[in-house]
């Protein structure tokens, strides 16, 4: 027998070699693995495994070296804008009166030819019982109009503007601007002076007229298709209701004695946005926050004309 202190040695020596042998038969499979198919000297190609840093992470970091899209397309360059959907298009937007007129009544009392026959070149407009001016309205609402039409990329023209034309002008003319700009859709805003309980707003659109200088037979039905989208997208957008004293309460009304009308050569519509003399519709007409409702009616309505959504 083994003294106790050389069975300690052996045993030690019994471990180690028994520790060594799965490491050297660990590295001979490694060396044998990349010595190819048949045994050959050309090591095998080993696909490095993705690190964990080049995955998407969900915790937040730089999204762009995770590789992942953020507004940018390929190659790093910006994502392109979406598509203006009234580009190319023009639209006159016409203020109805002036808030000189009042003080050029000489002038505005001139008759011009509307071809079904004679009427003044312009008037002053109504008012609320307050004396908010029709006049003022209309140019208000046209700018909030203006600016949306003009963020969907449209070409908007005005009759006339703030600190232009001292009166007018008149509306043999506010027509002739349309017909010169070529517009896609004009429309001619306004707000009725009618009597009180007499409620909600229409739209007017152009008979056929074929008499003197006038001749609408070209433009009364793309006029219609304009009515109809300006009304729809109005009455949804402000909450308001057709007119309960005229129209049948259609909110569509057709008339051949407006020059405005008579006179255009491009699909042309008016707006009476609502009762100034009633206390309801005032209340709503005075209103910056309906009035902005109010453009977006009308932007809206000549929007979807103008795509063919009518």
């Amino acid at each position: 027998m083994f003294s106790n202190a050389s069975g300690r040695r052996g045993g030690t020596l019994a471990i180690a070699v028994a520790a060594l042998v799965p490491t050297c038969f660990a590295g001979w499979l490694v060396w044998d693995s990349m010595r190819g198919p048949g045994g050959g000297s050309e090591p095998q190609r080993v696909l490095p495994l993705p690190s964990v840093s080049s995955a998407p992470s969900s915790l937040g970091g730089d999204s762009t070296a995770a590789g992942n899209s953020d507004s940018k397309g390929t190659g790093g360059t910006p994502a392109t804008a979406a598509v203006l959907p009234l580009k190319g298009k023009v639209v006159v937007l016409d203020p109805g009166h002036n808030p000189g007129d009042r003080n050029h009544t000489v002038e505005i009392n001139r008759l011009v030819d509307i071809g079904t026959g004679r009427k003044a070149c312009d008037t002053t407009g109504t008012a609320t019982n307050g004396g908010y001016a029709e006049a003022s309205f209309t140019l208000d609402v046209v700018h909030r109009a203006q600016a949306l039409l003009v963020k969907r990329g449209a070409t908007v023209k005005l009759t006339h503007d703030t600190g232009g034309s001292a009166f007018g002008p008149c509306i043999n003319e506010r027509a002739g601007i349309g017909n010169r700009a070529e517009a896609d859709a004009a429309i001619s805003v306004h707000a009725d002076g009618s009597a009180a309980g007499n409620r909600g707003f229409h739209v007017i659109l152009p008979a056929a007229v074929h008499q003197g200088i006038a001749d609408t037979r070209a433009i009364v039905a793309p006029s219609r298709s304009l009515g109809r989208a300006v009304k729809k997208h109005f009455a949804a957008d402000t909450g308001s209701f057709p007119a309960n004293y005229l129209g049948g309460g259609t909110g569509l009304v057709t008339r051949r004695d407006l020059g405005g009308l008579n006179l255009s050569t491009v699909p042309k519509v008016f707006i009476e946005c609502g009762n100034m003399r009633d206390p309801k519709d005032a209340a709503e007409l005075t209103d910056p926050a309906w009035r902005q409702r109010a453009a977006q009616g009308i932007a809206d309505g000549i929007t979807a004309y103008l795509e063919g959504k009518t």
